[in-house]
C-alpha cells in the first residue's frame, strides 16, 4: 500500500484542527448578543469604562434620539425626555442582528485606531482608496471620493459614540423602524408614522459608507485581491474586500479581526485567495498569531469558503438572528 503524501496529511491535519477552532469561534460569536444584551441591562460605572459597551450604548441612544426626532423642529429636538430614549434603547437592543451590527461598527472603530496608533496606518485615506480617486474612470473617482468622506464622517461618529439611521444595511434599517413602531405605546410615544415616513425618504442603502465601500470593491473585480492588503487598503477596505472574495458578511469578517476568531480570520484570508506568507503578513499586522499559517496553503481555497460556508455563525448573520 503507498504512503500518504506529506502535503496531504499535513492539509488533512490543519482542516481538522481549524475546523475544531471555527467550531469554538462560532460559538463564541453565538453568544455576543445575549451578553451583550446582559451587560447593557447592568448598571454600574464599571462599564463606563468599557470601550465597546460605552459605544453599543451611545449608537442605541443616537438611534434612538434620531427616530424620536424625526418629525420635529431642530429647535424642538433637544427636549425629548431621556427616559424615554432610554425606553426607546432598551427595546431596540432586543434585536440580536441589531447588537451584533453595533458590535461590529464598534471593533472596527477600535482596530482601525489602534493601526493608525501602532503602525502609523491613515484611517481615512489608504493607499488604495487614493489610487481609486485618482483613477482615469470619473464613476471610479467619484464613487471613491465619497466613501473617504463617508469614512470620515464615521470615525468622527464613533468618536462621538453616534451612528446615523442612514447607515445601517437595509435589513436593519427596517428592523430598527418595526421596532420603533412596536414600541411606541409602551414608551409613551404617539404617532410615529409621520417619523417613519420621513426617514425612510432619507435613507438610501448605496450611499451608506459599508454601500460605498461594497460598490467600489465590486467595481474592483480581480483587482480587489489588491485590497487584502492591509498596508495597502487599509482596515475598513480590507473587511469590505475579504467579505466579498470569501462569500462572508462584512460584520463577521470585521469580527474575525479578534484573537479568538484567529482560525476564522486563516481560513477567510485563505479561501480569498491569499497564500501562505501573504496570510502570515495580514496576521502580523492585525497581531494574533497563527501556527497555521505556514500549512493553510496546502488547503484548496474552495474547502476553506465551503468551511466558512458551514459555519453557524455565518448562518446566523447571513440570517439576521441569533
Amino acid at each position: 500500500m503507498g504512503s500518504v503524501p506529506m502535503n496531504r496529511t499535513k492539509s488533512t491535519s490543519v482542516e481538522a484542527i481549524l475546523g475544531d477552532e471555527l467550531a469554538r469561534a462560532d460559538r463564541a460569536l453565538l453568544g455576543v448578543a445575549p451578553v451583550i444584551s446582559h451587560l447593557l441591562d447592568a448598571s454600574g460605572e464599571a462599564l463606563v469604562n468599557d470601550a465597546i459597551l460605552a459605544r453599543l450604548r451611545g449608537m442605541l441612544a443616537h438611534l434612538s434620539r434620531s427616530l424620536l426626532g424625526a418629525d420635529r423642529p431642530t429647535s424642538e429636538r433637544g427636549s425629548i425626555e431621556l427616559d424615554t430614549i432610554d425606553s426607546l434603547s432598551e427595546e431596540l437592543a432586543r434585536d440580536p442582528a441589531l447588537l451584533r451590527h453595533l458590535y461590529a461598527l464598534a471593533v472596527e472603530g477600535l482596530v482601525t485606531e489602534r493601526l493608525e496608533r501602532t503602525l502609523s496606518f491613515d484611517p481615512v485615506l489608504s493607499p488604495l482608496l487614493q489610487e481609486l480617486i485618482a483613477s482615469d474612470q470619473p464613476a471610479t473617482a467619484e464613487l471613491a471620493i465619497k466613501a473617504l468622506t463617508a469614512q470620515s464622517r464615521y470615525l468622527q461618529s464613533q468618536g462621538r459614540m453616534e451612528l446615523e439611521l442612514n447607515e445601517l444595511p437595509a435589513d436593519l434599517f427596517a428592523n430598527v423602524l418595526e421596532l420603533f413602531e412596536g414600541a411606541a405605546p409602551q414608551i409613551g410615544v404617539g404617532e410615529v408614522s409621520s417619523a417613519i415616513a420621513q426617514v425612510q425618504r432619507g435613507y438610501d442603502e448605496g450611499a451608506s459608507r459599508i454601500g460605498l465601500f461594497a460598490r467600489l470593491v465590486a467595481g474592483l473585480r480581480n483587482g480587489a485581491l489588491a485590497g487584502l492588503s492591509l498596508e495597502h487598503a487599509g482596515f475598513p477596505l480590507f473587511a469590505s474586500c475579504l467579505a466579498n472574495l470569501s462569500g462572508q458578511p462584512r460584520d463577521l469578517v470585521v469580527l474575525s479581526s479578534h484573537e479568538r476568531q484567529n482560525a476564522r480570520l486563516v481560513l477567510s484570508l485563505r479561501a480569498a485567495g491569499l497564500e501562505g506568507e501573504e496570510i502570515e503578513r495580514q496576521l502580523q499586522i492585525l497581531g494574533p498569531a497563527s501556527p497555521h499559517a505556514d500549512n493553510i496553503a496546502n488547503m484548496p481555497s474552495e474547502r476553506a469558503r465551503e468551511m466558512l460556508a458551514q459555519s453557524n455563525a455565518g448562518d446566523a448573520f447571513m440570517a439576521g438572528a441569533a
